[in-house]
């Protein structure tokens, strides 16, 4: 298991840029596949990025692919969200999460969640 801790939400105004990171402990961090999903109101959550264990390969949702960033850096056991020409759409609660099969891109459940963030961009 890992222990999640995110920050960086708040409220934007469309077009604006946010970096949500998350810091995590608890096992090795560069050995674990880590993703970032989104929920808003209503809606089920939703899954946005997908980052390898040493940053070299990531996965994102069609939807905020070319405008959103995922990146980490193991010596601060902290992965990253970069939110750039952000749209009123992408209001959510964001999570991070860690991969329980650990550095295997191709089995992935996501069992340790952060505490979620709020992400509020205003037309």
């Amino acid at each position: 298991q890992v222990q999640l801790v995110e920050s960086g939400g708040g409220l934007v105004q469309a077009g604006g840029s946010l970096r949500l990171s998350c810091a995590a402990s608890g096992r090795t961090f560069s050995n674990l596949v880590m993703g970032w999903f989104r929920q808003a109101p209503g809606k089920e959550r939703e899954f946005v990025a997908r980052i390898s264990g040493n940053g070299d390969i990531t996965y994102y949702a069609d939807s905020v692919k070319g405008r959103f960033t995922t990146s980490r850096d193991n010596d601060k056991n902290t992965v990253y969200l970069q939110m750039n020409s952000l749209k009123p759409e992408d209001t959510a609660v964001y999570h991070c999460a860690a991969n329980r099969y650990g550095s295997n891109w191709f089995q992935v459940d996501f069992d340790s969640w952060g505490q979620g963030t709020q992400v509020t961009v205003s037309s």
